[in-house]
C-alpha cells in the first residue's frame, strides 16, 4: 500500500500542532506553578502578621484589664465620700 502524501502531511500537521500546544501547556503549567508559590509565601508571611497582631492584641487587652482594674479600686475608694471634700 502506498503512502498517501495528504494523509502524511496531516498526519506531520496534527502533530506539530499537539507538540505546540504541548509547550504552551507546560508553559502555562509553569506560570501557574511559579504564581502558586509566590502566593504560598505570601500566605506564610500574612499568617506570621496575623500571629504577630494577635501577640500584640493579648497584651493590648491584659493592660486594658490592668488599667481597669486600677479604675475600679479608685472608684471603690471614692464611693461613700463627699465629692466637693477636698
Amino acid at each position: 500500500m502506498a503512502e498517501d502524501p495528504l494523509a502524511q502531511s496531516e498526519l506531520a500537521a496534527l502533530t506539530r500542532r499537539f507538540e505546540e500546544d504541548a509547550q504552551t501547556t507546560d508553559r502555562e503549567f509553569g506560570i501557574v506553578k511559579s504564581d502558586l508559590t509566590a502566593l504560598r509565601l505570601q500566605v506564610g508571611n500574612l499568617d506570621q502578621k496575623v500571629d504577630r497582631l494577635g501577640e500584640k492584641l493579648d497584651g493590648f487587652i491584659a493592660e486594658q484589664r490592668r488599667v481597669n482594674a486600677t479604675l475600679v479600686e479608685l472608684m471603690s475608694s471614692l464611693v461613700g465620700k463627699e465629692p466637693n471634700a477636698s
